[in-house]
């Protein structure tokens, strides 16, 4: 039986404006805690706050038959945990899915970044991005981050399971503030 994953009973904590020292540690050297951290320019004292996975705004996405079915968790958003500039979740794809945001999409006024996650070590996802008539591809392993600028598309295709951590900052905290690329139009 496979060992769950931490970052499925992930939590998250916001750290606001001012803080001066800031400690993390593991409960456990057997089982030791993993760190993944977004950090933005602050506009305004947000106050220090733990969300716990079942405050989590959920989401369920994609479909079988598209081989994109997900369950996207919001933690930090307006809805649950608000903040100046970022947005951050955990999106698991559903066993069988591969592909983890269809339709490809651009956030025209914010950048998004990625942590992918629980790959096995053979295992890749090949992140597509760039401008959606000049697409390029990165291979992206387990615990590995990228960075997709505002005018850049994003969506990627895993070999086996996976997961990712994404955030997301710029001038709005719409989520649903996307501009959709047909595939039949990527280059």
């Amino acid at each position: 039986m496979a060992k769950a994953s931490p970052w499925k009973t992930a939590t998250c904590f916001i750290i606001g404006r001012g803080a001066k020292e800031i400690s993390l540690s593991s409960a456990s050297g057997d089982a030791p805690a993993r760190f993944y951290m977004n950090s933005v320019p602050a506009g305004s004292d947000i106050p220090h706050r733990l969300i716990r996975k079942s405050e989590s705004k959920l989401l369920e996405l994609g479909a079988e038959q598209r081989s994109n079915k997900r369950k996207l968790r919001m933690y930090i958003h307006p809805e649950v945990a608000p903040s100046c500039l970022l947005l951050m979740g955990i999106t698991d794809l559903a066993d069988g899915s591969v592909w983890n945001t269809m339709p490809p999409h651009l956030h025209e006024r914010r950048m998004e970044a990625y942590c992918y996650f629980d790959l096995a070590p053979e295992d890749r996802v090949i992140h597509l991005m760039g401008r959606p008539d000049e697409t390029r591809h990165l291979v992206v392993a387990d615990l590995e981050a990228l960075v997709s600028p505002a005018w850049s598309i994003h969506m990627g295709a895993g070999t086996g399971p996976y997961a990712f951590v994404w955030g997301m900052t710029g001038e709005n905290q719409e989520y649903n503030d996307v501009a959709p690329v047909a595939v039949a139009d990527l280059k």
